[in-house]
């Protein structure tokens, strides 16, 4: 088996090493959530620094029992002895896929491991498109035609991943999708895998949100963890919420993160433990990441129209999935080489997750664009107005003169459009 180094840190990787050659390049490319950590949860990590023990597979019994009551808060009574822990949601979703076992549905397009992973375990995917304008969802009844086609030909299909809201489209489906999904689920026997990392930073806090295991907790898995919310994906901890009655895939999963990883990391896991209590100050900074997220991928959103692109309105999380195909300079790996070597604007190709080459979408995200210091990005978060800050006004300017660049269709230049910048108030 030829195992490929993930798109993402690939990008990332040839990104920064095009920055240290003293090229200026606009870093689209990273999902990484750009913002420093909360100090409460800085101190708490330096505090349990002398915890050097392995500590159980399945996780320290107080992390357990914060992430059951997150889950709990937001309307689904968990039982910490159905809650695993492990060194990032990455990490959780390959171990399940091992413990499940069989093939997996997944959505077109879809986050760059999820197939990756697949194939590493031995399953094959099957891609199944979103329904037109949505994303993080396979239709369902494209689900459907296409697990029966499968086990027609023999394969056993066992599971559907879904991401809500999705990477990479920004986009949140529906509940009414999320229902019929959980039917088709039902109908075929399926487990669902919902990956949730980006829950909490849905945009618009009153947009319907509707977890499949609101609907079908007898079959509906729940990934999570902090490196989006609350900006850790260095620290890497990730927690899993397994169905109702499922102890015997507790069992299988601990036998698989037994033999991987052990355990999360100690000190970390202590940590985690209080950022899932949804404490005051952490709410408060995860609100405030929200609305920067927003903020900022509805400004790069029209940006991209400017030029005549199809953008689907970003909903939630920090990335966007613009389509560039009317430029007609060819498809995603086209059009991504034109962006990073004629222009300096870094990001990821459609096709690297699974969407169709010759389509030329790509994903971009918006989050290392806050500023390239921790004290510029916590001005950025603090600010009434982090568009006029003189570093983020910058970069979109950048970003404006090279998609201008590719197209005719440009009805201003920067200079008209932009207003005179001035730096924004700090707050809080």
């Amino acid at each position: 088996m030829t195992v490929t180094l993930s798109a993402t840190l690939a990008a990332n990787e040839d990104i920064e090493r095009r920055r240290r050659a003293g090229e200026r390049v606009l870093h689209l490319a990273f999902g990484e959530a750009g913002l420093p950590v909360h100090p409460a949860l800085r101190d708490r990590l330096a505090a349990a620094s002398e915890r050097n023990g392995y500590g159980p597979v399945a996780g320290a019994s107080e992390l357990r029992a914060a992430a059951a009551g997150y889950w709990t808060r937001r309307g689904l009574t968990t039982d910490p002895e159905l809650v695993v822990c492990g060194p990032g949601s990455k990490s959780l979703l390959y171990g399940l896929l091992l413990a499940i076992g069989g093939d997996v549905v997944l959505p077109m397009p879809s986050w760059v491991s999820y197939a990756a992973q697949a194939d590493l375990v031995g399953s094959r995917p099957i891609l199944v498109p979103a329904p037109p304008g949505q994303g993080g969802v396979p239709d369902p009844d494209l689900v459907a035609a296409a697990v029966r086609r499968a086990r027609a030909e023999g394969r056993t299909v066992s599971s559907v991943l879904v991401t809500l809201p999705d990477n990479p489209t920004g986009r949140l489906a529906p509940p009414a999708t999320v229902a019929h999904l959980v039917a088709v689920a039902r109908e075929l026997d399926l487990t669902i895998i919902s990956d949730e990392i980006y829950r909490d930073l849905v945009h618009d806090p009153a947009l319907p949100y509707t977890s499949p295991a609101d609907l079908a907790p007898e079959r509906t898995i729940i990934t999570t963890g902090l490196s989006k919310s609350l900006a850790l994906g260095g620290w890497r901890i990730g927690v899993a919420r397994l169905p109702e009655n499922g102890h015997a895939l507790r069992r299988q999963l601990l036998a698989v993160a037994s033999e991987i990883w052990s355990a999360p990391a100690a000190p970390v896991q202590e940590a985690a433990a209080y950022a899932f209590g949804d404490h005051p100050e952490l709410i408060e900074r995860i609100d405030r990441s929200r609305r920067l997220h927003g903020l900022v991928a509805h400004e790069v959103r029209e940006r991209f129209i400017e030029i005549g692109a199809d953008v689907p309105m970003p909903q939630g999380g920090f990335y966007l999935y613009p389509d560039l195909s009317h430029l007609r300079l060819g498809g995603s790996a086209e059009i991504t080489k034109i962006l990073l070597e004629n222009h300096g604007i870094g990001v990821l190709p459609g096709h690297a997750f699974g969407d169709d080459p010759s389509a030329a979408r790509v994903r971009v995200a918006v989050s290392l664009l806050y500023g390239d210091s921790p004290e510029e990005r916590l001005t950025a978060l603090n600010s009434s107005d982090p568009l006029r800050l003189p570093w983020i006004a910058d970069n979109l300017d950048y970003l404006s003169l090279g998609l201008g660049a590719l197209s005719p269709l440009r009805r201003e230049t920067v200079a008209e459009r932009r207003p005179a910048l001035v730096p924004a108030p700090c707050h809080g």
